[in-house]
């Protein structure tokens, strides 16, 4: 069994716990004790953050609509895609036509990147937080 020291990806409080994998499979997650946020204690999304990784519902390429469908794309493509409809709906409606939603699951630098992104790019106080809900 192999244990991997990460921070969980549920909220922003910056609980720690080592991830147990054997045969390059997740199969559980161990508290981290020393940790002095959560002292060797989880909550209940902390115990099941492995859950999801090895889901075969997951998403593992980015999907954009072609037709009506949802078809694999490129990472480039879907990146670009989704610039495109951001600029093209600034330009037609402007600033207050958009709206940015961050998550609990990223890091608070990565939270100040959207709102940054937002605010000073797109010129717009549009910005919310999935915690906040």
């Amino acid at each position: 069994m192999k244990r991997t020291r990460s921070v969980c990806p549920f909220c922003g409080c910056g609980c720690s716990f080592y991830i147990l994998s054997e045969n390059d499979r997740v199969v559980g997650i161990e508290p981290s004790p020393e940790n002095p946020v959560n002292k060797g204690m989880l909550c209940v999304k902390g115990w099941n953050a492995h859950e999801f990784i090895h889901s075969p519902e997951r998403l593992v390429t980015p999907l954009i609509r072609k037709q009506g469908e949802l078809v694999a794309a490129s990472w480039d493509e879907a990146l670009k895609l989704v610039a495109n409809k951001l600029m093209d709906t600034h330009k037609k409606y402007g600033p207050r036509a958009l709206g940015f939603l961050s998550s609990a699951k990223v890091s608070n630098e990565e939270n100040y990147l959207m709102m940054k992104l937002a605010r000073a790019v797109f010129k717009t106080n549009n910005v919310d937080h999935c915690a906040r809900l």
